[in-house]
């Protein structure tokens, strides 16, 4: 399927572009359509094709997401990927969803937005907290989608395993829409903020947001240092009330073994471009450059030797 992608609509969208046939190609793992890795994944392709040199290119590949990125990387279907903080750590070890394929020598290449976990129901449902999804069909984002990582995590903290819902293993714009036609009951994603499909549906229905119960949030981040509390307004999505939700940071990531002066020039155009690349996207806008040489695994030599120029 990636390869085929490739193939066609990466020919075309370089074609459209101006950049040169024989420049290296690299595709960057990003997530389905709705949330927010594809157009992170997007603009960071357009600020590298602008600015990377007329050797290097970048195409976006919509993937399963930020679980599936890092052995997207290991199998060689992209060159650079979007995932999370704490999945980055796990592939590194070969542990969690990583274990049947043993450890990924990735490196962190750049910080980039928090992603939080979104769980979403009509305002007038009777689904206040994660244990009144029991019973309940819920939209639970792609399976290889970090959503997915975040309800194995979760629902065991309440009494809970994936078994005690009827999940929907969807696009977060279908899981959305299945969601404001009564397909589903609730309806999850993993994202940055605002996340489009959370906006699309938004327009056309009155949401609201899943709360925990108490203390339950606290029993999670202190049972996962990588994740963190965020509190998102009312009016981010037009909502009645706004909602504290549990997120993550997000990270750039590429194997080892890439070209160090590729990946230096990939980071030089991002950081040295950074107020373009936050008009272009909204998420980047919560890009900090500090909090990369804070991430949870090491930078690739090419990363860092960007930093240590500067």
């Amino acid at each position: 399927m990636f390869n085929s992608f490739k193939n066609v609509t990466g020919a075309i969208m370089l074609a459209v572009l101006g950049v040169a046939a024989s420049a290296e190609e690299l595709r960057i793992g990003t997530a389905s359509l709705g949330g927010a890795f594809y157009p992170m994944g997007q603009s960071i392709a357009n600020i590298v094709n602008k600015y990377a040199g007329d050797d290097i290119s970048m195409v976006p590949i919509v993937t399963g997401g930020s679980v599936q990125n890092p052995n997207l990387i290991a199998s060689g279907e992209v060159e650079i990927a979007i995932t999370n903080n704490n999945l980055a750590v796990l592939a590194t070890r070969g542990a969690g969803p990583y274990s049947a394929a043993g450890p990924i020598d990735i490196g962190a290449v750049a910080a980039l937005h928090p992603s939080v976990l979104h769980m979403v129901v009509l305002a007038d449902s009777d689904i206040r907290s994660i244990e009144d999804l029991r019973g309940k069909s819920v939209a639970v984002g792609p399976a290889g989608g970090g959503t997915l990582g975040f309800v194995n995590f979760l629902f065991p903290l309440h009494g809970m395993t994936i078994d005690d819902i009827t999940p929907s293993f969807v696009s977060y714009s279908d899981g959305f829409s299945q969601l404001t036609d009564g397909t589903v009951d609730a309806a999850l994603a993993l994202s940055g903020y605002p996340a489009g499909a959370v906006m699309q549906a938004s327009a056309g229905a009155d949401l609201r947001f899943i709360s925990f119960s108490e203390g339950m949030l606290d029993a999670a981040l202190e049972a996962n240092d990588a994740y963190l509390a965020v509190d998102l307004g009312a009016d981010v999505y037009g909502m009645e009330e706004g909602g504290t939700l549990i997120g993550v940071n997000n990270m750039l990531v590429a194997p080892n073994s890439l070209d160090a002066a590729t990946v230096q020039a990939v980071t030089a155009a991002i950081f040295d471009n950074l107020e373009e690349f936050q008009a272009e996207n909204a998420y980047a806008r919560q890009i900090d450059p500090a909090m990369t040489q804070q991430l949870s695994i090491p930078l690739h030599a090419g990363a860092q030797a960007y930093f240590d120029a500067q």
